[in-house]
Order: C-alpha cells, then structure tokens, then sequence
C-alpha cells in the first residue's frame, strides 16, 4: 500500500473509500447495508463532513481484513451518503445512493481512513447494438424474466409488471437488476460492462443460468422431502408395531423386540459408507431381525452375520506415506542387506505418488528359513504407513478357510481373508500370506484354487466370501505372500505373483545383522545393557562359522541369546560387572565347537584343487582330489557325487586326451591309467556342473604332474570345446573363499556382471579372473606352463585356439 500523493493538478478526485465485500451498488441504485470495520466506518464519517461523496469498490478476497489496492476489482461507484446510524450491536448501517460509475486509480491510507484517486466514467457507455438488436435483446429477457419469476419464490407481481412496462434498455435493465438477487461476481460484471444492449445480453445470459440452478434446487428439495415423508410414515408404522408388540408381550409376559437394537444397526449401515448393494443386503437383514422373536435360533445367527459385516472397513482408508527418503530410512533400519526387496517397495511407492488410483501388487518372498521373510512383510506396511496383518496359510487344506462358509451352516464364520481385513481395520492393510506353499488339498477342496481370486488384481475387486455373500473390493489390499519351495505353488497362483528371491545371508551379512540387530534385541530380551555384556568382532564371527551353519539367522539368535543367559548367570552369582565374549572363551561358554572349518588344500599339490560350491546354507569350498595309476583306463569317482558331475568328469577326461600334447600327458593314459576322482566329506550329496573346470584342472595336474595353486579356488561348468559356461550362486561362493583365505577365483567370463551383488569386502580382498575357455583357467591355477617350444606348432595352435584371458582385479 502506497503512501498517500496529493497531487494540486491532479484532475481525478481523491473520495473517501470504503472496500465492501460481496457487495456491489449500481448508479442510480438506492439502498443501505452495515459496516464494521474501522477504516471503512472513518470513510464514511469524512465523507458525510464534506460533500457526501465516497468511492464503494468491491474486494476480490472477502476474508482480508486490510486490502491494498491489487486486492480490489478495477471499476466501482461513486455514491452519495445520507444517512449513518450505529446499531446495537455495535455496526453502522448506512444509506446511500449510486451517483456515478468510476475507475480505482490509486489507493491510499489517509489518517484512520482509506482514500482513493478514482477516474470518472459514464454510467452507459455508447451503444454497439442497432434498434433492432436491442428490441430483440429487450423481448428476449422480458420472456426469460418470465420464466425466471416463475421458479422465484415469492416474486412481487408490482416488480414483473415494471419490467414488462419497461420500453427503454436502460431501464428495463436497472429495472431488473436493482431488484433481484444475483450472486456477487455477476453483478460486478454487470457494473464492469459498458453500454446498456451489453448489459442486457450479459444479464440475459446470467437470468438463463439461475434458472436452470433454481430449477434443480426445487427437483432436489421435492426428492428430499419426497424421502422424509417415506421415512416419516415408515417412522409411524414402526411405532405402531412397537405399541402393538408392548401390548402383545404384556398379554403374553412375552419380551417385545428391542427397537433400540434395530435402530442402531439402521445407522451403523448408513454410517458404513458401503455400495448400494451392501446397504440393501444389511437393510432386509435387519428387517428380518425385526420380525423375530429376539431369543431365536435364527436371530442369533442374523446378529453375528450384521455384527461381522458391520465390522469390516467398507470405506475406510490409511494415507500412503509419500516421503520415500523416510521409507527408505525405515526399510534401512529394520534390515541389513535385502537390496531388491527394497528396491521393489520404494519403486511402488514411487509409483504411487505418480498414480495413485494404482491396485494393489501381489509380491512372493521366496528364500530358505530364516532369511526373515515374515518380517520383511511387517517392515513394508511401515514403510508406506499402513496396517499390517499377518495370515498363516501352514496346513490348510479345507478351501472354506479361505472363502468363509455359508452363514446357514452352524458356527459359520468368515474366511481368513475377511477376517484378516477385519482385525486390519481398513480397506488397504499390507497382508501377509505366511507359508503359502504349504497349503495343500483333500476332498473338502482345494484352498490354492481359492487363493487364485484373491491375488488376482484384476478380479479380486469383487471378492465375495461365502460367509458375507456380497463382494469386497480387494484390490487396494497389498498382498505379500511367502515361501521356501515354489516346486509347491500351484503354476496359475505362481503366475500371479512377482517372485522376489531372498537368497541366503553372507558371512558378511550375518555378522552386521548380529551386531546392529540380534545383539540389542537380546539384551533387551534378557534385561541386560549393552555396558554390562559385550561380544567382541572375532567372538561374533567364531559364533557364526563354528556353531551354526543355516541359510539365516535363527540359530544364530539363539546362540546370542545363550551367551546373554549366561553372562546374566554371572552378573547376579558372582557379581560381575561387565562380561565380555572373545573368540578364545566362547568355547569355554558354549561348548566345543559344533562345525569344523572345511577341509581344504592349504599347498600347491599336484592333483589337488579347490572347487567352489553352492549349498543351501550358503557357500563352501568343496576340494577334489584325483590320484593317477597303474591300470586299463578305468575312472572311479567317489564322494557322493550325482549324475550331473559324473558327466563332468567324462567331459573332463576327453578334454585331456585332446591337449595331451600340450602338457606332456601320455596319449594312452585313459588305456594304462585308472583314474580315482573323490570329493571329501563323502557323506554330503554333491551334484551339479559347476565343477567341470575343477575336474578339468585337477586331471591335468594330476597326468601332467603340474601341482595347482592352493591359493586359487574356481567354478565354472565346461564343454567339449573347453569354452566355461556361466554358473549360479557366485555370492556366497566367493563369501565361501574369502572366509577361507583364498587370494583368487576363476570364475566363467559371463559371469561378470554378477559383480554387483557380490560384498565389497569380498571384492576388495579378492582377485578375480574371469575365464572364457578352459586355458585360462590352466594358466592361473597351474604354477607352470608347458614347455611350448617343444611342442609341434600345428598342435599348439589347436591347443590355444580362441584363447582369451581377463583378469579382473576389485
């Protein structure tokens, strides 16, 4: 707001303003209406001490209580005071009358009033429409007038019959628009238009709308009042049958029905916010209640069906947590590792702040026990900020446990779907579906069949439970199911869900979750604090490598929590004020140890080599010994070794015979020799094609008297040809070296781009090699090379054909 400039030359007049709201006077219009506030009530006393004079301008905003000259519209009146007088209640009312249309030059505020430099301007401006534009616009709002005063209320017939007298435009309009009700923003365009034909087409179009609003009004009031007189009747019959029955049961000594019970299900159903349909199904239910004797069989069974599907949550929601940096900082807290799990969940929040009409995903956790799958569940409606509700699917068999049972049977009830959204509470909850592989079928049903619906997102918006008997959308439900197997999962179910893999913890993994979470959580568990019981860094690993070998963490848990017991045994015996666990005492608290390290080639030996393998508690080493003698070329593998690997061992054979030359092994060593292939730990199944370039390696060391690295372990499947395929479970393979000391690994060439779920602790105290033939693999492992020089250049060439090496060092 500007400081008031009075300016000597100035030809506008500088008038006492008042800022109105919601109020808009015409020249020539006369009426009165109440001020309040201060400023606006000054303006009005100085202009009654001058000439009576002041500028009305309108506010754009009614809610500020201090405008500024940008908080006003452009064009006002100049009008004429005549009267001021201060109520009881503390307003001004004030009479005035519209002199003159003017322009807002300038606003000012002057001592306790507003002043504005206002520009002057004709009431009617000159006339754009001929004579017979205007006569047609003229009869044309006469006859709209007349259907207007016929949806109007009370409309005084002195009023109609001034309009229709009225000849000349200017006061046909002022005629109308002096006398009506109009909503604020039409009459400021009324002022702001120019020449009076403007004025009437502009107001013809505005008459045109109130009518068709007014007449919807009416349409929607005759409906309401059409359903109050229905309820109204429906009220008075009710209170008869209530006297009726009140007689009736003081005959009988016989209890009347409890109306007060009818009537609060009749609101809890409208409070519901459900479908029609809904509503409907619950109104006759309830009216069926209200003709039975309170203390039948039947009633009871009509009062459960109401008090179940009145407890469900038709219509109500949680908000999504949109801040992913939170949620991500919640999945962060509640776990170590699991990076696609949460990968996965950000992107659907993501997704949902972008469209957030998106139904509900169906994701799979599949790993081995204890990887925490369950809690990853509870982790993600955390994380979006919804409610969480755990279903277990373990031993189901009987299909009814997932739809419900019809109400008709005795102690029916709802399914453990419905049941589960009804302990939620809300319409979106984050559903686990523990163990779903479990499930299984007899002649009662097959509860996997049911479940196709259910995850469904695509049908599952019209759920109906055989209990409830009408449809509950499930769609906006976030459906997280788990499993150890899915050999077991029916293929259609299967097909419905994303499968996230949980792949078992890393040495690594195991160790950050016993510190940052298995740890705390113990002590609290067993009233310690972290000042009185201390497990050191070589302690915790010494706890995971020799007593528990798992895919994750339980056993792990409850060797934490077996230490905790014991140093609170110590605390309150012996007055201890601090235990702490090491490496070197664990054995003294736990026992001996449960699990060796794994046997492996500690020097380089000729024959001997060290394979890399993948178990279901993580990887190992697997060694493989291969003794050459005196024979007629028989092959003897031992170990426990599957078909699978025997095939290897044929293959690896073959390719020896084919670069005999090259490495000085007899041409005849598979007629003169036997060949003895062992794996230890003999008792332990092994199979799979992963140890083909072991096999390989270890028969070359063996024929060619070569010894093999002991610092080099290895995987990779071959072929004939001597190309290395790629292979699985490369993580926990290399974890497996790295525990064990191993310098390099020779993995298969296309494996390179497993790099980045591999640990960087592993990267960093690793070599790797990445083999695309076998040669490579030779070259690493072996610690010489042939003497080439004496080998025939024609068998060289063939020997080293498409020879390749790539060493990558992280």
């Amino acid at each position: 707001m500007s400081e008031r400039i009075v300016i000597k030359d100035n030809k506008n007049p500088i008038l006492p303003c008042v800022p109105t709201r919601e109020l808009v006077v015409f020249p020539g219009m006369v009426l009165h209406f109440d001020v309040g506030r201060e400023m606006s009530i000054n303006a009005l006393k100085a202009a009654l001490a001058s000439d009576g004079y002041v500028f009305l301008v309108a506010q754009k905003d009614v809610v500020v209580e201090k405008p500024i000259k940008s908080d006003m519209y452009k064009i006002g009146t100049i009008a004429k005071v005549t009267q001021i007088i201060k109520s009881p209640n503390g307003l001004f009312r004030c009479l005035v009358e519209g002199a003159y249309k003017g322009r807002l030059v300038d606003f000012y505020v002057h001592g306790k009033n507003y002043e504005a430099e206002v520009k002057k301007m004709p009431n009617y401006s000159r006339e754009k429409f001929d004579e017979n534009e205007i006569y047609a616009v003229c009869r044309e709002i006469k006859d709209i007038f007349g259907e207007y005063a016929k949806v109007v209320p009370r409309m005084p017939n002195e009023l109609y019959t001034q309009v229709i007298a009225a000849n000349e435009p200017k006061n046909l309009f002022e005629a109308i628009a002096f006398n009506i009700t109009l909503p604020f923003a039409d009459r400021q365009i009324l002022l702001e238009t120019g020449s009076a034909g403007e004025k009437l087409a502009c107001l013809m179009s505005i008459l045109s709308r109130e009518i068709d609003v007014i007449s919807l009004e009416q349409q929607i009031h005759e409906q309401v009042r059409a359903s109050i007189e229905d309820n109204q009747r429906e009220f008075y019959i009710r209170e008869q049958i209530k006297a009726l029955q009140n007689e009736l049961g003081n005959m009988t000594g016989e209890e009347s029905g409890d109306d007060n019970e009818i009537q609060s299900y009749l609101d809890k159903i409208e409070a519901t916010g459900a479908c029609d349909e809904v509503k409907e199904k619950l109104t006759s239910e309830v009216k069926r209640l209200s003709k039975m004797m309170s203390s039948s069989q039947e009633a009871v069974v009509i009062r459960n069906y109401l008090d179940t599907c009145l407890a469900l949550p038709w219509n109500v929601y949680t908000k999504d947590r949109t801040d992913i940096k939170k949620a991500e900082k919640i999945l962060e807290n509640d776990h170590y590792g699991m990076k696609r799990v949460k990968e996965r969940i950000l992107e659907n929040l993501a997704v949902r702040c972008l469209t957030p009409e998106i139904k509900g995903q169906i994701l799979c956790l599949y790993g081995p026990p204890g990887v925490g799958k369950t809690s990853v569940g509870k982790s993600i409606a955390r994380a979006l900020n919804r409610k969480y509700v755990r279903v277990s699917l373990g031993g189901i068999k009987d299909e009814s446990d997932i739809r419900g049972h019809r109400k008709t049977y005795v102690g029916a009830m709802e399914g453990r779907i419905i049941n589960a959204i009804k302990q939620a509470g809300v319409k979106n909850p984050v559903v686990l579906l523990d163990e779903i592989d479990k499930m299984s079928n007899d002649f009662r049903g097959d509860p996997s069949s049911a479940m196709l619906e259910v995850l469904d997102s695509e049908q599952n918006s019209s759920f109906r439970d055989h209990y409830i008997e009408m449809p509950f959308d499930l769609s906006d439900v976030m459906f997280v199911t788990t499993a150890n197997n899915l050999d077991t999962i029916q293929p259609p179910l299967l097909d419905r869900m994303e499968v996230i893999e949980l792949s078992s913890y890393t040495r690594e993994e195991k160790f950050n979750i016993a510190k940052l979470h298995l740890i705390p959580k113990q002590l609290k568990k067993n009233g310690l604090k972290a000042s009185q019981m201390r497990i050191t860094n070589d302690g915790i690993y010494m706890l995971i490598d020799s007593y528990t070998r798992e895919a994750g963490v339980r056993k792990l848990e409850r060797a934490i929590g077996s230490l905790c017991r014991k140093a609170a045994k110590e605390i309150v015996e012996d007055n201890v004020k601090k235990v702490t666990f090491r490496a070197s005492n664990i054995e003294k608290y736990l026992g001996h140890k449960k699990y060796l390290p794994e046997y492996t080639s500690k020097e380089d030996q000729v024959g001997c080599v060290n394979g890399m393998a993948w178990t279901s508690v993580g990887g190992v080493l697997m060694p493989l010994e291969v003794l050459v003698l005196d024979g007629k070329g028989k092959i003897e593998l031992t170990g426990s070794l599957g078909d699978v690997m025997k095939e290897s061992a044929k293959i690896a054979v073959s390719y020896c015979r084919s670069v005999a030359d090259k490495y000085g092994i007899a041409h005849d060593f598979y007629e003169t020799k036997d060949l003895h292939i062992h794996a230890p730990e003999g008792a332990v199944p092994k199979d799979g094609p992963s140890a083909g370039v072991t096999m390989v390696t270890a028969l070359v060391s063996a024929l060619s008297g070569i010894p093999v690295r002991a610092d080099v372990a290895m995987t990779g499947e071959i072929t004939l040809s001597g190309r290395v395929l790629p292979i699985g479970g490369l993580r926990e393979k290399t974890m497996a070296a790295y525990k064990e000391g191993i310098k390099t690994v020779v993995v298969p060439k296309a494996n390179i781009g497993d790099l980045d779920e591999i640990d960087d602790v592993v990267k960093l105290n690793l070599e790797f090699v990445f083999a695309e033939t076998i040669q490579d693999v030779l070259d690493v492992s072996l610690t010489k090379k042939p003497d080439e020089s004496s080998i025939p250049v024609g068998v060289m060439q063939n020997a080293v054909k498409g020879d390749i090496r790539t060493e990558v060092t992280v």
